[in-house]
């Protein structure tokens, strides 16, 4: 039997189309990405977590000289909210970076590893997490839930 699915999100422009809460959530993430600990790729993440009530929670890459213990922003981000809001909702995740790793227009997609985190995290508390990526032109793309960024996560149907 073949299936096919289908991914659905939205590309802007520039992040400055969407609104001013979210163009705030991307500034955040922008300041948190200069404090990353990046000196091997010089490619700097920052991802912000806004919880249901309002707050906001900050993650950068963390790396390591011994490759690969370093740490995705986007995981960061997520085990602190696990670690410390255990209870609480994740509403979004944006992620922004700086570097040369990719071209400028690029859709800045998290890892495999980070796709499945932000997917247990979602399972976890029965709630989509909405997903915002910032190109380092400002190019955006907005997805309503991680099952348009990962298929089949692991351990769930």
């Amino acid at each position: 039997m073949k299936k096919s699915i289908t991914v659905n999100y939205t590309e802007l422009n520039h992040y400055n189309e969407l609104d001013s809460h979210q163009q705030l959530l991307i500034s955040k993430a922008y300041e948190i990405a200069e404090k990353a600990y990046a000196p091997y790729s010089k490619f700097r993440v920052g991802a912000v977590v806004e919880l249901e009530n309002g707050e906001i929670i900050s993650g950068n890459n963390q790396e390591n000289i011994a490759y690969p213990s370093g740490l995705c922003a986007e995981r960061v981000a997520l085990f602190f909210v696990g670690a410390n809001h255990p209870n609480e909702t994740i509403k979004s995740i944006t992620i922004v970076a700086k570097g040369d790793l990719i071209q400028a227009d690029d859709c800045l997609s998290p890892c495999g590893s980070c796709r499945q985190v932000i997917a247990e995290s979602q399972m976890r508390q029965e709630k989509q997490i909405n997903i915002t990526l910032v190109s380092q032109s400002g190019k955006t793309f907005v997805f309503d839930k991680i099952g348009d960024l990962l298929i089949f996560p692991f351990g769930m149907e």
